[in-house]
């Protein structure tokens, strides 16, 4: 095969994978559309609190900003690694900075709260096309033998554009106006349209399957009811009418789209992937192990702020050492699954996580950053020992030429696992807060306005107990500090027996080794090429994403308490004097 047809159709060498030999040229372009994408998320939780002031954005709009970005982002994965797929993904990713690149513009330059929230919609399709591209490019343009360093810098530099977000957007602000932190990603994406035209080649799956109109609609609809189930049902009530119905209406159309795929000669995602349990239990464990690891670290924001007294940025900094961990220990995983197989060392890893977990149990109001940097030591662990091999099960048990679709389920079903664990712990969490504030006589005598406020968030406990007297301020404070951490504990426990559950299924569903899973993928796909079934490094490939979705899914549930803050500031004023506490 020549080297055209095989950049051109995905298709590989007897090695594994065509040797391009502008390859690191091409992962440099990758990098840097996928910081885009992590580093736009990050920055925009720090914005908040100015688009409050400029825009008079309320606190539902800023949730929506949020939360606009989150749906349209996971309900595009699936539909746009399929076309990806069928028209080549060189173009899909150039089509998906293209509309990020508007999107941003169009941001920085909204007129209105409600414009805002639009044109993050847009952004979101943008990342839609922009994540599964990058994967598929990757996997197709460098040899086994050098693919799991490519992958490992390639997770590395989008963990430090998680991280430099806060960074970036705190400076922006303190020297610009608001939109600087969307107008930054435009000389970037202008830059990474042309490298990617210079350098990066496309491949797709040489049988040019039809497109599947009706799969795209059943799943993205189905996705888009599910995730706004999740997202409101802790504001609306889980036993609200609008949640109940999501949520009947988003299993209904995600049982229609089963059952379509499963019928339609050519189907967008073939459902028979799920019999094979190297991708279906590892895409189980990695569900659980994001309802648990990102329905637990999105506390740590609110804890590390409200309760620790550190600035969003100080506080932006003190989770960072969880990437620096994980970046060390997933290619080091590959080790040990040589030796003991994906089985052991993912439901391992599971453990490790649920004993970073469990160490974040022993914060209290007065513990300080020590405990928090031992638990995220542990976690990043733990995380780098689990994803890894995983990731590496589910992309093996997949077809190359079905890469783009593949990796988009993958980042799907992750998404949603961890927007449910925000969902759900959160809920527990709050549970246990407001039967704390509920208990103290004194805090019910505030008034009502007041009341509501305390006993929506510890933010909105800050907020009103700037408006009291000292004395009564700092008691205040006391009391609400010790109702987050209490919730905190609950919640972070019910994640850590969640994690507990994912090891269970990793240890008895998981294959051990890839052969275990060879009759399951000869029935529905090619085998793959020799060297392809055994690369333990591929699994460092769903970091990026997993990273980038973290952030999302955490993002839409902080955002509720951390911004109540300066809309209550400004939408509330308080009597100089209080009833006593």
């Amino acid at each position: 095969m020549s080297t055209a047809a095989s950049q051109l159709t995905g298709a590989s060498d007897s090695d594994g994978a065509h040797s391009d030999p502008h390859r690191w040229r091409v992962l440099i372009v990758l990098c840097v559309a996928l910081v885009v994408v992590a580093l736009d998320n990050t920055i925009l939780n720090v914005a908040l609190p100015s688009l409050v002031r400029e825009l008079h954005a309320t606190n539902s709009q800023l949730q929506w900003m949020v939360d606009a970005y989150t749906i349209v982002f996971a309900s595009a994965l699936l539909a746009a690694g399929s076309l990806g797929d069928r028209f080549g993904r060189r173009g899909a990713l150039q089509t998906g900075l293209i509309i990020f690149g508007i999107g941003s513009v169009m941001s920085a330059f909204a007129g209105s709260a409600n414009q805002l929230i639009y044109t993050r919609g847009l952004m979101g399709l943008g990342g839609a096309l922009i994540m599964p591209s990058t994967l598929s490019i990757l996997t197709n343009v460098f040899p086994a033998d050098e693919l799991g360093r490519a992958i490992g810098i390639w997770a590395g530099v989008s963990g430090l554009g998680i991280a430099i977000g806060p960074t970036i957007g705190g400076w922006l602000l303190e020297h610009f106006w608001w939109g600087s932190v969307f107008l930054v990603n435009v000389p970037v994406i202008a830059l990474g349209l042309v490298a990617v035209a210079l350098i990066v080649p496309t491949s797709r799956d040489p049988s040019a399957p039809p497109l599947d109109i009706a799969g795209f609609v059943l799943s993205a609809s189905s996705i888009t009811a599910i995730l706004y189930g999740i997202i409101e049902g802790p504001t609306r009530g889980w036993s609200s009418q609008t949640i109940v119905a999501s949520f009947g209406v988003g299993c209904i159309l995600l049982g229609a789209f089963v059952l379509w795929e499963r019928h339609t000669p050519r189907p967008m995602l073939d459902v028979r992937f799920f019999a094979n349990p190297r991708f279906s239990a590892a895409s189980v464990a990695i569900t659980l192990v994001f309802f648990a690891l990102f329905g637990s670290l999105f506390f740590l924001s609110q804890y590390l702020q409200f309760v620790a007294g550190y600035t969003p940025l100080e506080a932006g900094l003190r989770v960072t050492p969880v990437a620096g961990v994980l970046i060390v220990s997933a290619p080091a995983s590959s080790l040990l699954v040589r030796r003991f197989g994906t089985k052991l060392v993912v439901s391992g890893g599971l453990l490790v996580v649920a004993a970073g977990l469990f160490i974040l149990t022993r914060v209290t109001v007065s513990s300080g950053y020590s405990v928090v940097l031992a638990s995220l030591l542990v976690l990043g662990l733990g995380i780098g020992l689990a994803m890894a091999p995983a990731t590496e099960s589910i992309m093996s048990s997949l077809p190359p030429e079905r890469a783009g679709v593949g990796s988009a389920m993958n980042d799907t079903t992750r998404l949603i696992g961890g927007a449910l664990g925000v969902a759900v712990l959160g809920t527990v969490m709050k549970a246990v807060y407001v039967a704390h504030i509920d208990s103290v006589p004194a805090v019910r005598q505030l008034p009502p306005a007041g009341l509501a406020a305390v006993r929506a968030s510890v933010g909105g406990a800050d907020a009103v107990a700037a408006q009291l007297p000292a004395p009564l301020g700092r008691a205040l404070l006391l009391v609400a500090n010790q109702a987050f951490v209490d919730g905190m504990r609950r919640a972070v426990i019910v994640g850590a027996i969640v994690a507990l559950v994912g090891a269970l299924v990793a240890l008895i569903f998981l294959p051990a080794r890839a052969e275990s899973a060879a009759p399951a993928r000869a029935a529905t796909t090619r085998p793959l090429p020799p060297g392809r079934a055994r690369r333990p490094a591929v699994g460092a490939l769903g970091l990026c994403g997993e990273a980038g979705l973290a952030n999302l899914n955490a993002s839409s549930v902080v955002t509720r308490s951390t911004t109540y803050l300066v809309v209550f500031e400004r939408s509330v004023v308080y009597e100089p004097r209080a009833r006593g506490m």
